[in-house]
């Protein structure tokens, strides 16, 4: 994308001081409407949505940006246009909270049993914040806000987003998450894979149960299964190349109704992370290996359901190294080496346009005791919503000024 900075006076072949004015501006503008924002992520956070449900956090939001009515888009999603003609750079943010019993004690607390535990609510504030400040400054390159669905749940809004092809002629795609392994003031812009591929699986032990005092009469699904899990773990630590890794994680084991009663099935869910798209198969076929041979040890049989997830996230390079530089400029702590094992379905729109995903770093404490992501007492900080509307802003000028 040739540099539109000069047009609305800001980069490209226009004077440095120019640029630098505008940009100024623009930075000002933001901070006039922080105020207001803070106040739309208080009011978003104490009414949250979970997945599929989010209409009225959308039209919360669409009120807020006061750009007119937006379209539909994956069901409860929305799209607002901030601008004049010609391709739009994407800045995206989420819309659904988790269902989870808030534990903050603020004032603006959620008391409904769902939260917005992941930064939901400060993204979508620092959204409004950049796109109120550039409908009043004026911008040369428009801006597309999504306003995501089901973020985190399957099937993935973003990927029902990109099917739909209301982004075709996005050039750019940008997003900021809060990210409580990063320190408070620190934004990385990392250029390549971010963020792992991640799919679901869901595994069977059939064995033949009967009375727990007879244990040679049975084939025990439960020592099966037990052996499986332990055995799983070979697949990140012995299985695959440790300068690229992998994550395998069971989070669910389920067998049995009374503890003298071998029972005749076991099961298991868990999830499986890799850092590059092509380790996804491999990854699965040694899943089962593992699975259908340990279960034959034991006398049972063992069936493996693999349910794909997100791609790897993968930030455009280009991209990436001119957020950098702009953070910088902004006054951020620019990183450039944070990766994470987690996941974000933000990886679809890396696939379709060029993608960038920033991670905005909450952590006045970054030990594994404190509240992280998911967690039912994380509630980063309102300095926040400036930082990621300055994440943001980055983005934006990273995506329209020449590469």
């Amino acid at each position: 994308m040739g540099s539109s900075l000069g047009d609305a006076g800001q980069a490209g072949s226009a004077p440095r001081r120019t640029r630098d004015a505008w940009i100024e501006k623009f930075r000002a503008a933001i901070a006039d409407e922080l105020p207001a924002a803070v106040a739309l992520r208080h009011r978003l956070h104490a009414d949250p949505r979970v997945s599929g449900d989010e209409h009225d956090t959308a039209n919360a939001v669409v009120h807020a940006l006061d750009a007119g009515d937006g379209t539909a888009v994956a069901g409860t999603g929305r799209i607002v246009r901030i601008g004049g003609e010609g391709p739009p750079v994407v800045l995206r943010a989420e819309l659904d909270a988790l269902p989870i019993i808030e534990q903050t004690e603020v004032d603006w607390a959620a008391r409904s049993g769902v939260m917005h535990a992941c930064g939901h609510d400060v993204h979508m504030a620092g959204l409004v914040a950049v796109c109120r400040a550039a409908a009043r400054i004026g911008i040369a390159v428009p801006i597309l806000a999504l306003l995501q669905p089901r973020e985190e749940t399957a099937p993935s809004g973003a990927e029902d987003v990109v099917a739909s092809g209301v982004l075709d002629d996005a050039p750019a795609v940008i997003g900021a998450h809060v990210q409580p392994r990063l320190a408070h003031g620190v934004v990385s812009a990392t250029p390549g894979s971010v963020n792992a591929a991640a799919d679901e699986f869901e595994i069977t032990i059939a064995g033949h149960g009967g009375h727990g005092g007879y244990p040679h009469v049975t084939r025990d699904p439960v020592l099966a299964l037990c052996q499986v899990v332990v055995s799983l773990q070979q697949v990140a630590s012995r299985r695959f190349d440790p300068v690229l890794g992998a994550v395998c994680s069971v989070g669910q084991v389920t067998a049995g109704s009374a503890p003298n009663v071998i029972p005749r099935t076991a099961t298991a869910r868990g999830n499986i992370r890799v850092m590059r798209n092509q380790d996804r198969a491999v990854a699965a076929d040694l899943i089962r290996e593992i699975v259908t041979h340990t279960a034959a040890a034991h006398g049972c049989e063992g069936d493996v359901r693999i349910h794909p997830l997100q791609p790897v996230l993968h930030n455009d390079p280009a991209l990436a190294g001119r957020a950098a530089r702009w953070l910088t400029d902004l006054g951020a702590a620019a990183d450039t080496g944070f990766r994470s094992y987690g996941s974000d379905d933000f990886s679809h729109y890396c696939e379709m346009s060029r993608g960038l995903m920033m991670f905005v770093g909450t952590a006045e404490d970054t030990s594994p005791d404190s509240p992280g992501l998911h967690h039912a007492r994380f509630l980063p900080d309102d300095a926040l919503v400036g930082q990621v509307a300055g994440a943001y802003l980055a983005g934006y000028l990273a995506a329209v000024e020449d590469g």
